[in-house]
């Protein structure tokens, strides 16, 4: 039973990313109660600028808010018709809108460019050494790698308890943000050559995952 679920939504997330993409605001907002465009903001306190790569743009709200923070930020996208959502979110506020159709494992941009290499919500692409292995290539040698893999809804209601529920079943969160997850999200960046910092942020009754990486060259603060 659990393959067949793993296969099916599999299959449901690559069509809400891609052919049914203009669902995909609907849909994060339903399941997380409207706290996705929240969590997805919590990584912009820790972003070190000001050359921004973003990897898996999705509909753009982050590349917007980092425009109007004043960063350069740049998408890289697999999909498409994310890449469109994107581009018209931007432009509609006024943005140019940078954004590149391509894949994690094959980053198309030249050695050392970006300060900061951010992901929100990844699916395994971020795990796999190749990805790695590129934003280690493209980060400037004081760079960072921002992934926030997670983020757990606090069930203080009824609806919070059955959405907490839903988001483990359907497998986009964990129980808990507890030290065994933590660690087995961390270990694939510590093996490419990360420093892993973590850190959980409380936010709109929920709490959420970021971790916060340098190569072994670069102990500054954050």
């Amino acid at each position: 039973m659990n393959k067949i679920l793993t296969a099916a939504l599999k299959i449901f997330f690559r069509l809400l990313y891609h052919q049914f993409a203009w669902l995909y605001d609907a849909v994060a907002s339903l399941v997380s109660l409207g706290r996705w465009k929240y969590w997805i903001l919590a990584v912009l306190p820790f972003i070190r600028g000001p050359r921004i790569l973003e990897i898996g743009h999705g509909p753009g709200h982050l590349q917007a808010a980092l425009a109007a923070g004043g960063w350069n930020p740049t998408g890289l996208d697999p999909s498409p018709q994310m890449g469109r959502i994107a581009t018209h979110r931007m432009e509609k506020h006024g943005y140019v809108p940078v954004l590149v159709n391509g894949y994690a494992q094959y980053i198309p941009f030249a050695n050392q460019v970006f300060d900061t290499v951010l992901a929100t919500f990844p699916t395994e692409y971020i795990f796999e050494p190749a990805a790695l292995s590129e934003v280690i290539r493209i980060l400037k040698p004081d760079g960072i790698l921002l992934v926030l893999p997670a983020a757990v809804i606090d069930p203080l209601r009824p609806l919070d308890r059955c959405f907490a529920w839903l988001f483990r079943i359907t497998r986009q969160a964990p129980g808990q943000l507890d030290s065994a997850y933590i660690d087995s999200v961390s270990r694939p960046f510590k093996h490419a050559g990360f420093e892993i910092e973590t850190r959980i942020i409380a936010t709109h009754n929920s709490q959420v995952l970021i971790l916060i990486g340098r190569t072994f060259s670069d102990n500054s603060a954050c």
